[in-house]
């Protein structure tokens, strides 16, 4: 496959590395100030997946770079924020049977895709490894929880073919399967990811020392309950019948093998990078908001972490 990745972060670059490796022809989309280390260069993979390194075929900071290619795949890797001036970069390189898989955290990232280029040619991914930049071009893998999913929300794209990029992926190494309800299994990841990074990053510890902490916990729980009484009054389909049962998941099989991880919103603070809130809890208190549902942890939660945010980046 010809396979544009678009954020040349963590996750792209892990993404791309192991997918060069397996023999696809891989380009990127990279900002500017970051090309003279990635281009022409060996991008290196390191961490719990093993060593690994490739050469991408062409790395570039705009699309015009690429017209004439065409691309099976593109894989959006960049952080919630610059999801629409991402595909908006990427738009023009979507071809008649080219997929571009959402693949970033938090709620409404598909849905701007989708907006832009097309549910036909739309895909949603749950990514739950952790990756962290130790510098540009090189990726460390800390921790994975559970394998990528991959799906149609909307079953606009065959099953076959949602089903072949999957397998492709596997195959390169990132553990990765075919989900139907892969609406479901991306509300999994927001709630794991609303309960614990934000708490993370304004208390400065692991996940494993939040789940340990009677406060820290008891906020988590407040997270999750929020959550639950927004998607059930959206008719948002969960893979759990209650906040109890989650939780019940969460503490005893998500947290433990991740509990020395510290989230990516703390390092994004310590870096004095924007922070992924508003596809987060910010998300959660807008739905609420615009259905008449009270959310007052994820509130306050929220204006902790832009408070956090200013004070760091200024």
């Amino acid at each position: 496959m010809n396979i544009l990745i678009c954020g040349m972060g963590a996750l792209g670059t892990v993404f791309g590395v192991f997918l060069k490796e397996a023999g696809h022809a891989v380009f990127g989309l990279a900002k500017e100030r970051h090309l003279p280390d990635l281009q022409g260069r060996k991008l290196q993979v390191t961490g719990i997946w093993g060593e690994h390194s490739a050469t991408f075929d062409g790395i570039a900071s705009s699309g015009d770079e690429f017209c004439g290619t065409k691309f099976d795949l593109i894989v959006l890797t960049v952080k919630s924020y610059d999801t629409a001036e991402a595909i908006s970069l990427a738009k023009p390189l979507v071809g008649e049977r080219t997929l571009v898989m959402a693949a970033q955290n938090g709620y409404g990232n598909y849905e701007t895709v989708a907006a832009a280029v097309g549910k036909e040619h739309s895909l949603l991914a749950r990514v739950i490894f952790g990756a962290k930049l130790l510098a540009p071009g090189s990726a460390e893998v800390t921790v994975i929880a559970d394998a990528v999913r991959l799906g149609q929300p909307d079953m606009a794209v065959p099953e076959a073919r949602v089903r072949e990029v999957a397998a492709a992926i596997n195959a390169s190494g990132i553990p990765t399967e075919y989900a139907g309800n892969i609406t479901a299994v991306l509300w999994d990841k927001i709630l794991y990811n609303a309960a614990l990074n934000p708490p993370g990053a304004l208390l400065e510890c692991t996940y494993g020392q939040l789940a340990e902490n009677d406060q820290s916990r008891l906020l988590m729980d407040r997270i999750i309950d929020e959550i639950f009484l927004v998607a059930t009054a959206l008719g948002i389909p969960l893979n759990w019948s209650s906040a109890d049962d989650y939780r019940r998941h969460f503490y005893t099989r998500l947290v433990p093998p991740t509990a020395a991880h510290y989230p990516s919103m703390y390092h994004d603070v310590k870096a004095g990078k924007r922070l992924e809130i508003e596809a987060l809890n910010g998300a959660i208190v807008r739905l609420g908001s615009e259905n008449g549902i009270e959310t007052p942890v994820n509130k306050t939660i929220t204006e902790l972490v832009r408070a956090k945010e200013a004070l760091h980046r200024k």
